[in-house]
């Protein structure tokens, strides 16, 4: 899978954007706030829909404009597939092949990719919030099921909260509503903990042995999905797991109430990650913390593979020069000749690796992008 054409309209700093690229590596050179890495958070978008970088989506709209649009021109194994993302004041839409898409659910896993950006290498010591949503982002598009199981979770959580906040504050007295919607939310969350559980365990599987390679056979790596209930289990048991959520909610349902909010929940999920059995968080040095988070990123690339049957397209935002020779090399001869990717970088100096020799090379100056001969 790659993306030959990329086209901008009031994105960003981009009042308009046609660019070609290649199906290997692409380097997109320039200076800091020029906007190379708003070339890179529109490919993010067209695949996601949502950016890595702001949760406004009116921040992607080019100052003064009432809407900006990314196309692209993706390939994948079964041909050539046109695909659109409008974003507005009003919301988005999303074309796949020219057809406008009734759901976002329906659009998000046409186009495959993988991000890896500084912020990422917190993955490991940040908060658990960061650590769910790359969860939510990866398994999101590899199964549709699980977007649209997470939408409603959180559409019937909000509704949930607020009807804890009326009982708090005494605007509602009838518990009625709120056995109804803790039921509601009971069953889209041992759906969700399930779908996160099984795709934990399959990243597992990929990331141990790249781990163990880049440790040079020293670290074994173990990743844990801790649910915020009571259940510990090898394999997933979807009535098992519904009945631990009814036993939380009933002896919780007073302390909610009392609080104003959900207490429990896949929105409270973490994952915990150990190195030779210690918790890489708390005791792992930063040189372990970020081989985690490199294992992890390249781990996806398999996986993603494993699943869709096509290796997704890697976005490397400004991460090169915050890893050493030996992490960068590996990174590198990992990707080489295999998934199509873009590095963005203030300058190539420094990273002698035939991956960049080769590589096609363009120059962003003021929201313009030029392929150099």
């Amino acid at each position: 899978m790659y993306i030959e054409e990329l086209m901008l309209r009031h994105y960003r700093n981009y009042e308009s954007l046609h660019a070609v690229f290649e199906n290997g590596v692409n380097v997109i050179l320039g200076e800091n706030a020029q906007g190379k890495t708003n070339v890179m958070e529109s490919i993010y978008v067209l695949a996601m829909a949502k950016s890595h970088r702001t949760s406004n989506d009116k921040d992607l709209i080019r100052w003064d404009e009432e809407y900006g649009k990314i196309e692209g021109r993706i390939h994948k194994r079964n041909g050539e597939l046109p695909l659109q993302l409008v974003i507005s004041k009003k919301g988005k839409k999303a074309k796949i092949n020219h057809i406008e898409q009734t759901k976002l659910s329906q659009y998000i896993g046409n186009m495959n990719i993988v991000m890896f950006a500084p912020e990422d290498l917190t993955l490991v010591k940040g908060s658990p919030q960061v650590r769910r949503r790359f969860i939510d982002m990866e398994l999101g598009q590899v199964s549709p099921r699980y977007m649209h199981d997470l939408s409603r979770y959180q559409k019937v959580l909000q509704q949930r909260n607020h009807y804890l906040k009326q009982l708090q504050t005494r605007k509602q007295k009838d518990e009625t509503m709120l056995f109804v919607l803790t039921e509601q939310l009971i069953e889209l969350a041992a759906s969700v903990t399930e779908k996160r559980q099984e795709f934990v365990q399959l990243l597992q599987s990929w990331a141990q042995p790249i781990h163990k390679s880049i440790s040079r056979d020293l670290e074994e790596l173990t990743i844990i999905y801790k649910p915020s209930i009571d259940y510990v289990s090898e394999t997933t048991n979807l009535s098992k797991m519904i009945e631990a959520y009814n036993e939380k909610f009933d002896k919780i349902k007073d302390r909610e109430i009392e609080r104003g909010v959900t207490l429990f929940g896949p929105h409270r999920d973490d994952l915990l990650f150990q190195v030779n059995g210690k918790d890489v968080q708390t005791f792992g040095s930063q040189g372990q913390q970020r081989t985690t988070a490199l294992s992890l990123k390249l781990a996806e690339i398999d996986l993603i593979h494993s699943v869709v049957g096509e290796y997704p397209i890697l976005l490397l935002d400004d991460v090169l020069s915050e890893l050493d020779d030996y992490r960068q090399s590996h990174l590198l001869n990992t990707i080489q000749g295999k998934v199509q990717t873009f590095v963005t970088t203030t300058s190539v100096d420094g990273i002698d690796h035939q991956t960049l020799k080769q590589a096609a090379t363009y120059e962003v100056v003021s929201g313009t992008i030029k392929k150099r001969n």
